[in-house]
């Protein structure tokens, strides 16, 4: 009798674990000729939850294609990718589901509104608690072209997939569903999960799944597929496969990862080497393939191995494959094990990845640097980049945003971080934040407890929460700090060492928490570079005063060994030797260097520029403080030998900036510049400009790139008079206050800008609203508006010279503002540069100028590509003569938008232009050499 029970309660373990877990059965015929999967799936899905569900979600991840409304769409477009945009309609993937059932009936669903990608399906009886619900679909799959992605069907026909076949979405209390938007954070449960693949022959297969059994057949393949408590769903068909399998202890490695032409005993020794850290820090993988794509590292790259060509080697080639090899296999293990929810909680899986490889790098490579092989090169060891260690690059980073008010909460969604946050700056805070409170803590608690929280939580739903109950449970510190501040909040970390006074035998001092925090900081005394001793500091509410044994320290410092990712290094040490050593020494560098706060750094470049046809090229130099990192303070002086007029030109700036962290207002920037330069033949100007700057953003959405700005300046202008050019004033010097603001929403598909202008001179004041519009059409045509409008409210100058009048086409331009090569010219290929501002026409009229008012309106439209066609109408009045009306019209050849065009006149009050004499001089270009402009074409898709 005891027998037959212990049968019962070992059958009833067995049938409860069987049911209660996930699974996925999934039946693919590939149809690659047609780039289509047809599938028929079971998915059998267990309610842990207590309550009762009326209804189940479905992920459709591979739907997210099928328009160009889609989240996955926009978040492309935001990013200024056009490809998914101008895309056929073949190349976008989809899917068509013929049905979904439940016991052989057919349950009602549908697609979420904006949210395609997610089904909305009702169960035709409700699931209880600690039941499994069965249902069976039937659809159909277009593979989406993996330009977009990376995953898809490539130009050579090869299969890369991921989210290719349905899942069911999470029910843990509430629903967890969202939309795929390109980040690869699909939240799925762990399910055991059975692939039928039926694929033409000639292609080999590979996924991280157990290879169950395969059936070759005439002219096809059916290879069966199986996993447990799996959750993700890599399938790749290669016409000709690049993945190797290397075996290291009890997993097998499976990659196509850059090797850099490595030696094969190369790669099995580091794959060993990685494999071993993995598993003494992480422990063992549950499954035994563990699959590192190219795909992932392109989507994650080591950043610092990939800035610069191929052909430039900073580091060993095994080292950068090592640390590829490492950063994926980190990733992916974390993916595939640590069940916490990816869209809102990628902290943690990013903070534990950097975490390691940081330690990793600490164990292996303690002396590598971060400018690798070039550190001690003669002339770059002088620098203090040649100084840092290859780790100090994540403080760096994330510092690059930090400095410049961009950066944002650990714990905020992944989605809502810009692109620069969440493939790099955030990734190694949280990285840099956990070896922060490791150091805290002390006694390796916080390394000890990562891993055995990674071991007891493996393949169990977890959360963040979890790890913050479980780290606190380790330590009698109070680390509510890290949670708190560091991981839900902008707060910056900033210190400062303020009044010290010292005896033979005691040191007090008085440190200030210069930002609201509870932050600690470690305080360091030194006999020279000997360190005596080390605190942590807590509870610093604005300032603290301690009093701590001397023991023959000679200098204090605060965060030693820069563990903390503080905004400010510079106020962090305090010498005992006296004030005078107290000041930091001035460093004069060649070329620019990474702040060093031990040094008032004072940098020199040498510059060769071509700003003007009058001043020909110009050789000098440029004195600064400005540093990789943005500083609140900068300055520039900046002469240069004109070679073509043979004078000292140049200019100088000194600036301040401020900034906001929680309000809409995030930035005031005031300061004075100040230029030297031709502006005709043997005619110089110079130009003194005080301004002061307001911007705004959405302080809540730095994704959005609604933007608003204020400007108020005061314009000095010095000028050599010309009295043979009719386009310059009779009053060479002027005073001019210039109050702008501007309203703008920069994206790819909608484009918004306006701005309204207020001048005031000795003799005239001025009024004018400037309105730009693009559309980019589903259909790929673009559509481009732009209204224009001024008018004198007083104008008491010279009627006979319209030097201060609206423009029609060309801009006088008084304030210098633009960068004409040769703002002077009325002939020839320098008259033809082309400024989109003001009346904005392309061809020149009889009527160029309005001393009164003016208004016009310039369009542009797709014809075929980059070539558009283009048309401008507007009314220009002056005084004591009727309005006229202009107009003209032509191609616009669009090479590199706002950047790099050319316009090609046809038809306009001059009438068929392009049939006229001297046609070439009445070609149009835009084009723009300012390093500062290009690089907002990198800024835009990143920040």
């Amino acid at each position: 009798m005891k027998l037959r029970l212990f049968y019962c309660i070992i059958f009833s373990l067995i049938s409860f674990t069987s049911f209660s877990q996930n699974k996925i059965e999934v039946k693919a015929v590939f149809d690659i000729e047609n780039k289509q999967i047809k599938i028929s799936q079971t998915i059998h899905y267990h309610n842990t939850s207590q309550d009762e569900l009326q209804t189940i979600y479905l992920n459709d991840w591979n739907n997210s294609f099928a328009t160009k409304k889609t989240p996955l769409a926009i978040r492309i477009a935001d990013e200024y990718k056009n490809d998914f945009h101008l895309a056929k309609n073949e190349d976008r993937g989809f899917s068509v589901i013929t049905s979904i059932k439940q016991n052989n009936e057919d349950l009602i669903y549908k697609q979420l509104k904006n949210q395609i990608d997610v089904i909305k399906v009702e169960l035709k009886t409700p699931l209880k608690p600690n039941d499994t619900y069965t249902i069976q679909l039937e659809y159909l799959v277009q593979i989406p072209n993996a330009k977009f992605t990376g995953y898809g069907i490539t130009d050579s026909g090869d299969l890369n997939l991921r989210y290719w076949y349905i899942t069911p979405a999470i029910y843990n209390g509430e629903w967890q569903y969202y939309s795929n938007k390109n980040l690869d954070d699909l939240f799925v449960p762990k399910s055991e999960v059975l692939l039928q693949i039926e694929h033409p022959n000639g292609y080999a297969l590979t996924s991280e799944l157990d290879t169950s059994n395969i059936i070759q057949l005439t002219n096809k393949q059916i290879v069966n597929l199986k996993g447990e408590n799996r959750i993700n769903n890599k399938l790749f068909l290669s016409k000709k496969s690049d993945f190797k399998t290397l075996q290291a202890d009890d997993l097998a490695i499976v990659s196509n990862i850059n090797d850099e032409g490595l030696e094969i005993i190369d790669k099995v020794l580091i794959t060993e080497k990685i494999t071993k850290f993995i598993f003494n820090n992480l422990g063992t993988y549950p499954h035994k393939r563990l699959l590192l794509t190219q795909i992932d590292y392109d989507k994650d790259p080591v950043y610092g191995l990939n800035f610069l060509p191929s052909f430039v080697q900073l580091y060993p080639n095994h080292f950068q494959y090592e640390l590829r090899l490492l950063k994926i296999a980190l990733h992916n293990y974390l993916e595939n094990t640590l069940l916490v929810n990816p869209r809102k909680e990628q902290w943690l899986l990013d903070g534990i990845q950097i975490y390691y490889l940081m330690s990793y790098v600490e164990e292996h490579y303690p002396n590598m640097k971060f400018l690798g092989s070039i550190a001690d090169f003669w002339g770059v060891r002088s620098f203090h980049a040649s100084d840092m260690k290859f780790n100090d690059k994540y403080i760096l980073a994330f510092m690059l945003m930090a400095r410049t008010n961009r950066d944002q909460p650990l714990a905020m969604q992944k989605d809502s971080l810009l692109k620069f946050n969440k493939n790099i700056a955030n990734k190694y805070k949280a990285g840099v934040g956990l070896k922060y409170l490791d150091d805290f803590v002390n006694s390796d608690i916080v390394e000890n407890s990562i891993e055995s929280f990674l071991s007891e939580n493996k393949l169990i739903p977890t959360s963040a929460k979890d790890f913050e109950i479980y780290i606190k449970s380790k330590t009698n510190k109070d680390i509510n700090w890290f949670f708190n501040d560091y991981l839900t909040t902008r707060k910056k970390i900033d210190f400062k060492i303020r009044k010290v006074i010292k005896t033979e035998d005691s040191i007090t001092l008085t440190i200030k928490n210069k930002r609201k925090n509870s932050m600690p900081v470690s305080l360091y005394s030194l006999n020279n570079d000997s360190i005596v001793s080390k605190i942590w500091v807590e509870n610093i509410n604005k300032n603290k005063t301690l009093t701590i044994p001397r023991n023959d320290a000679n200098k204090l410092v605060l965060n030693y060994n820069s563990v903390i990712p503080e905004i400010n290094l510079r106020d962090n040490w305090k010498s005992l030797k006296g004030y005078f050593f107290n000041n930091k020494p001035l460093q004069f560098r060649l070329f620019q260097d990474i702040e060093d706060p031990n040094y008032n750094q004072v940098f020199f470049m040498p510059i060769v520029e071509f700003n003007n046809i009058y001043d020909g090229f110009t050789l000098g130099g440029k004195l600064y403080n400005k540093t990789l990192l943005r500083k609140l303070f900068n300055y520039k002086i900046a002469p240069r030998y004109s070679l073509k007029s043979r004078t000292i030109t140049g200019s100088a700036a000194v600036s301040k900036n401020h900034y906001f962290e929680n309000s809409n207002l995030y930035y005031i920037n005031y300061g004075i510049s100040a230029g030297y330069s031709s502006y005709a033949e043997d005619l110089f100007v110079s130009k003194i400009v005080p301004i002061i700057q307001f911007h705004f953003r959405q302080y809540d959405d730095f994704r959005s790139n609604k933007r608003k700005s204020l400007f108020l300046r005061y314009v000095n202008i010095n000028r050599d008079k010309d009295d043979n050019n009719i386009l310059t004033s009779s009053e060479p010097n002027y005073n001019i206050v210039n109050l702008r603001y501007i309203n703008s929403n920069d994206n790819l598909i909608h484009f918004k800008k306006w701005y309204t202008d207020f001048q005031v001179g000795k003799k005239f004041s001025k009024l004018a609203f400037n309105y730009e519009y693009r559309r980019l059409f589903e259909s790929n045509r673009q559509l481009n508006i732009r209204a224009f409008s001024g008018a004198f409210l007083k104008n008491n100058t010279n009627s006979n010279s319209p030097y201060f009048s609206f423009a029609l086409d060309r801009p006088t331009d008084y304030l210098f503002d633009y960068n004409y090569l040769g703002r002077s010219e009325d002939e020839g290929i320098f008259s033809q540069q082309y400024i989109e501002a003001e009346g904005g026409f392309k061809s020149k009229l009889d009527t160029p100028f309005a001393n009164q008012w003016i208004t016009t309106l310039n369009a542009s439209t797709t014809l075929w590509k980059y070539v558009l066609a283009y048309g401008d109408i507007g009314l220009v009045k002056n005084k004591h003569k009727p309005a006229n009306f202009v107009y003209d019209s032509g191609i616009r050849i669009n090479l590199v938008t706002d950047y790099f065009e050319i316009y090609l006149p046809i038809y306009s009050n001059l009438g068929w232009e392009i049939g006229q004499p001297n046609y070439d001089q009445r070609i149009r270009f835009k084009f723009t050499v300012d390093p500062q402009s290009l690089l907002g074409l990198f800024r835009r898709r990143w920040y």
